[in-house]
């Protein structure tokens, strides 16, 4: 006959009691641990996204008219809309110039062969001028004339388009009187026609891009071109022609690319640019570059060989000057390396204390 086992030392069995009363502690405070990181310490992206998911419908819907309420841009008017057929005719001559500028004036262009280089007008000003923070010609009508700093004086929409013409597209001006200057102008200026005179429609120009604490980085800009440009401009940043000779992404660079008198080649303006809107398709909304991409490739473009232009009417009162524009002299005490790569906050800091005390 077996004989009963022994019973638990009274000893143990309290050791037992409170190893269990541990184990039941230590579970409730990882329980009430883990809720903590969740609540407290996740980003609030994950957090409202989770929330999202449990929310009534009715409420994500209202979210997203409100939210398309606070974002409204301008929008161009039609040109197809417009009743008067001579006048319609006139702007769809201006926008298909704007849109394939090259075709009739670019190398072996059919009106004037070589009067410009191979870019057109929509390679600054996406969508033939229409894009918004595409550049965009909305607030062209509601500006001019106005009194530019740059050239120190009263300037109209065909001096306008005229600067784009010999600096953009690196070429010769347009006679006032063409039917084509006349087309051109009349399309840019229908496109601002309900934007009152002196206001800034949302969606004009570019976004802002806040700038870099420290001097751009052409190096680290070549390697964002390779990874993000050089399927399009390709490796001598020279672009891709199609069967005819027409660019179907513009040179970046080199002879047939806009000269160091172009907007584009103050860093700002291309590091904006691409920003918003570069790959090509992509929206302000949802950008694929990087701020410190989108500021170094805008220092490797723009320091890569292009065609010079005689810019010493340029900026007669130098305290103008922009804080990226990168030829002296100045009058803020920067160097032309300083403003030519930054960095950029000083400078700018510097300029607006000038102009508060200036007389």
């Amino acid at each position: 006959m077996k004989k009963p086992e022994p019973p638990i030392p009274s000893t143990y069995q309290k050791l037992l009691r409170q190893m269990m009363g541990l184990a039941s502690f230590l579970t409730l405070f990882c329980l009430i641990l883990l809720s903590y990181i969740a609540y407290f310490t996740q980003p609030k992206a994950w957090w409202a996204e989770w929330l999202a998911a449990t929310e009534k419908p009715e409420t994500s819907q209202v979210e997203q008219r409100l939210e398309a309420s606070t974002d409204v841009f301008w929008t161009a008017p039609d040109v197809l809309a417009v009743e008067d057929s001579a006048q319609r005719a006139q702007l769809l001559y201006g926008k298909e110039l704007v849109a394939h500028t090259a075709q009739y004036f670019g190398p072996g262009g059919s009106i004037e062969a070589n009067k410009t280089n191979g870019l057109n007008c929509q390679n600054c000003h996406l969508e033939a001028g229409t894009k918004v923070f595409g550049n965009n010609y909305s607030r062209v009508a509601a500006t001019y004339p106005k009194v530019r700093a740059r050239s120190g004086q009263l300037e109209d929409v065909y001096k306008r388009i005229n600067d784009c013409f010999e600096r953009s597209l690196n070429g010769a001006a347009l006679a006032k009187e063409s039917p084509e200057m006349q087309a051109m102008a009349a399309y840019i200026q229908f496109l601002g026609k309900d934007v009152p005179k002196g206001e800034k429609p949302p969606g004009s120009g570019f976004k802002d891009l806040a700038f870099l604490n420290r001097p751009l980085d052409p190096v680290h800009g070549r390697a964002v071109y390779v990874e993000k440009c050089l399927s399009c401009h390709q490796v001598d940043g020279q672009g891709l022609q199609d069967a005819q000779g027409i660019y179907t992404y513009p040179p970046l660079w080199g002879p047939l690319s806009y000269n160091d008198g172009a907007g584009l080649y103050r860093m700002s303006n291309f590091a904006k640019y691409v920003k918003w809107n570069m790959p090509l398709g992509i929206n302000h909304d949802d950008p694929e570059l990087t701020d410190e991409e989108a500021w170094d490739v805008a220092a490797w473009v723009n320091t890569q060989p292009r065609p010079k232009k005689d810019l010493s009417g340029d900026w007669p009162d130098i305290s103008k000057k922009p804080f990226d524009h990168p030829f002296g002299p100045y009058a803020d005490g920067f160097s032309e390396a300083d403003h030519k790569l930054g960095p950029f906050g000083p400078i700018r800091a510097k300029l607006e204390s000038m102009a508060k005390t200036a007389p």
